[in-house]
Parts: C-alpha cells; sequence; structure tokens
C-alpha cells in the first residue's frame, strides 16, 4: 500500500542525503518521481546534501497546492511514480494535508524529509502535522554529534559565535561546526540536550576552556 513516511532527525543528520538515495535507487529502475524542495542551500529548485550531490527539483512556494500540481502533471501526460519532499519542516500544515491526498486518492509513495524542532526546541507546524498524519515516522539512524561527543538532539542557531532563542522560525543559514573556523553571521549547530538548555555552543565552550576564570587553581606560591 503507498505511505506518507516523515523521515527526520536534526540538522546534520544525512536527511537531503537518503533523499537522494532514494530518488537514484528508484529511478535507476526506471521509476520517475516528482522532487520537492525549499529553502535548499544549493539555490532555488534544487535537492543537495552536503556531501556534494544535488538534483534538480520543484520549487516548493507558499500557498503552492502539492495534489493540484501532481494532479496537473499526469493529467498534461507525465508519469510520477513516487513524490520527495525535501525540507518539510518550512511546509504549511494544509501542503502537508494535500500530500496526504496524494497517496490516498493517487495512489503514490510520498516520502518527507525534515527537522521536526526549531532553534527554540518547538515544533515546526509542518513536521508537526507529518507526526500527526505520517502513516510512518523514520527518525535517522545516522546521528549527529553535539561538539561535547553526545548525541546531538537539538538544533540551534547563532549569531556570530553565540547561540539565540527569539526570532523568526525560519532564517536561512549553514551549519557551523569547530572545525569550520570563525562561525557565519547567522548559523546553526547541532547540540546535545544539556548544552542546548545551557546555550552553550562549540565556540563558547572554547572560549570558556581558554579562560583563566574557569581553573580554580591558586598559581601564587
Amino acid at each position: 500500500m503507498p505511505e506518507l513516511v516523515f523521515f527526520s532527525g536534526t540538522m546534520d543528520c544525512g536527511k537531503s542525503t537518503l533523499a537522494l538515495q532514494i530518488e537514484h535507487n528508484r529511478s535507476s529502475r526506471g521509476l520517475q518521481g516528482m522532487i520537492y524542495s525549499r529553502n535548499d542551500r544549493a539555490g532555488h529548485g534544487k535537492l543537495s546534501s552536503r556531501l556534494g550531490l544535488v538534483t534538480e527539483a520543484v520549487e516548493a512556494a507558499d500557498g503552492m497546492d502539492f495534489y493540484a500540481h501532481v494532479v496537473g502533471r499526469l493529467s498534461s501526460g507525465g508519469r510520477i511514480d513516487y513524490v520527495i519532499a525535501d525540507e518539510a519542516q518550512f511546509l504549511a500544515p494544509e501542503q502537508i494535508d494535500q500530500l496526504a491526498r496524494v497517496v490516498d486518492d493517487l495512489e503514490l509513495d510520498v516520502f518527507a524529509f525534515g527537522i521536526t524542532t526549531d532553534f527554540r526546541s518547538k515544533l515546526f507546524p509542518g513536521s508537526q502535522r507529518l507526526v500527526e498524519l505520517a502513516d510512518r515516522v523514520e527518525v535517522l539512524q545516522v546521528e549527529a554529534l553535539c561538539w561535547c561527543g553526545a548525541r546531538a538532539t537539538h538544533n540551534a542557531r547563532t549569531v556570530g559565535s553565540r547561540m539565540v532563542v527569539e526570532g523568526a522560525q525560519v532564517v536561512v543559514g549553514d551549519v557551523v561546526g569547530e572545525a569550520d573556523g570563525p562561525p557565519a553571521e547567522v548559523g546553526y549547530e547541532v547540540l546535545c540536550r544539556r548544552h542546548h538548555s545551557r546555550r552553550q555552543t562549540s565556540a563558547t565552550a572554547r572560549a570558556a576552556a581558554l579562560s583563566p576564570d574557569v581553573l580554580p587553581v591558586d598559581s601564587a606560591k
């Protein structure tokens, strides 16, 4: 039976890579998919991974009716065997309803990929609706790691080197890490729950480690 499957995880855990792998596996068997993406790092109308892989996609704009778009392609003689929707957390709840209708009425598999919570640890509306409607929710097994080495469970937004917890829910940036040099003005970092709650990023952790104030050692003789 066709399914609506939600593949979820933190940033930097390989969601887009898996989407590209599913596309490759099915297209190599002669199947044809409809690929949607939104706010991809590679630009408008792209689905890309941080490994450097990229393919063309339909940009999922605000107000786009997924069901009507798929029906339009099929009605004009196009072939669609499955649907991939990357960055699904950015979709509106009604767009998730439309993807569910693609499964139920058109009997096509829909594979949605996205992060569950934002930088404030609040559910994205699109992700919340996917959890409510999906036939399956798959947590990706490629674990992203916090700078401390623990499993990363939260997404953090940074401005400069400091974590912020206020602002618009959607601000496009990129993941920064300890080995990436100076962070971008707006960036993202994955953290464990402990360091997310402490607002301690890799940059602020390094600054604290270099500060003599954190060493409870009296060097006076």
